[in-house]
């Protein structure tokens, strides 16, 4: 039961393709998203289909969710009564986490770090502000890591998640994703996928998806080829390097037998890194995503924010033809956020206020 008597929303294994899959495994999940995401076909870009992680939740989506879920999970299961987590101004992970655990009997910590000052990052800032509980805002990323510290050596009551919960726990969540994906295209809603594309941040959703694909292959629930998964650089070297992708989805898949499932082997073939559509940095808007910003618009294709999928949209738009069908992960929320709290904003320490400024001077350049 959460503060208000309410039920935290905790569902049973068969919601959770991977307790679906294999029942036996000792998985800790809580129930955030609604599952499975659809997938859609693109017929105007031709052979391209959509898997709208975007709309797993009218609260809040997007694919932080599905790391949060098994985090969450285990912080209960740990009697924390505070989860931390620590990223960027304009963390996608901090504002889901924030938004959903109003559900739960959690509260919740934010240590944020600045980047550049966009309209993306500033709509979550706002949001972040607005409805945390505790909310810790630097002026410079040298200090992180002290807090860093601080935090892990925080009370026991006190839950810590990582950037982009890129653990192998958090991953596991993405693992579901690939095995509900395999399901999918056993029911026909979707041909197997030859190429698989998404932004590539923190890492966990594309390890995630490298040993779930591996997985679902182990468990016969893939009999055609594996796909190659495109990640798309959008955070900056060494985060987002081919090693340091591998090295978590391999992690991951020791944990799959060490929970109760079988053994897996990731291939590295199935890897594709590009960095060409990075651009000059971290939140950086370049002008090929932009470009595909406005073309999934002119489609009615769900939203891409220029931190994260338009950078991978404009690798998409570049794939068209490669042979076979071709997935885009939908990574941001395309949830409308909550309003702002005009007296929380006004509260902010002044270099925030600037910060946001600066982002709206951008919006408007």
């Amino acid at each position: 039961m959460n503060e208000t008597g309410n039920e935290a929303c905790i569902p049973l294994p068969h919601e959770f393709a991977l307790l679906r899959t294999l029942r036996n495994m000792d998985v800790p999940h809580v129930g955030l998203g609604d599952y499975p995401t659809a997938v859609e076909h693109l017929p105007a870009l031709g052979d391209v289909w959509l898997k709208r992680e975007d709309a797993s939740s009218p609260l809040y989506g997007g694919n932080k969710l599905r790391t949060l879920e098994t985090l969450i999970a285990d912080a209960l299961a740990h009697k924390s009564k505070r989860v931390w987590t620590l990223g960027a101004y304009g963390s996608n992970q901090a504002l889901a986490l924030i938004l959903h655990a109003r559900e739960l009997p959690l509260a919740t910590g934010t240590v944020l770090f600045p980047q550049r000052a966009t309209p993306a990052a500033a709509e979550n800032l706002r949001a972040i502000i607005s409805h945390g509980d505790r909310v810790v805002t630097l002026r410079s990323i040298a200090t992180f890591p002290v807090h860093w510290w601080a935090r892990r050596r925080a009370h026991a009551t006190e839950y810590l998640i990582t950037p982009g919960g890129a653990v192998p726990l958090g991953a596991l969540g993405h693992v579901s994703a690939a095995l509900e994906l395999a399901e999918q295209v056993h029911e026909g809603k979707i041909p197997p996928p030859a190429h698989i594309v998404l932004a590539v941040g923190s890492t966990c959703t594309t390890a995630g998806l490298l040993a779930g694909l591996a997985l679902a292959r182990k468990v016969e629930a893939w009999p055609w080829p594996l796909p190659i998964v495109h990640a798309v650089r959008v955070t900056p070297w060494p985060i987002t390097s081919r090693g340091m992708i591998l090295r978590l989805a391999r992690a991951t898949a020791r944990e799959i037998p060490a929970r109760g499932g079988p053994t897996v082997e990731i291939d590295p073939s199935r890897l594709r890194l590009h960095t060409r559509y990075f651009g000059w940095g971290y939140a950086r808007i370049t002008r090929a995503g932009l470009l595909a910003a406005a073309k999934f618009r002119e489609l009615a294709a769900p939203p891409l924010d220029t931190t994260y999928a338009a950078k991978s949209g404009a690798a998409l738009l570049d794939f068209i033809d490669l042979p076979g069908p071709k997935l885009f992960w939908c990574t941001k929320s395309s949830a409308p956020l909550p309003p702002d709290n005009a007296e929380r904003l006004a509260a902010a320490p002044a270099f925030i206020r600037s910060w946001l400024k600066r982002a709206q001077s951008n919006a408007s350049a």
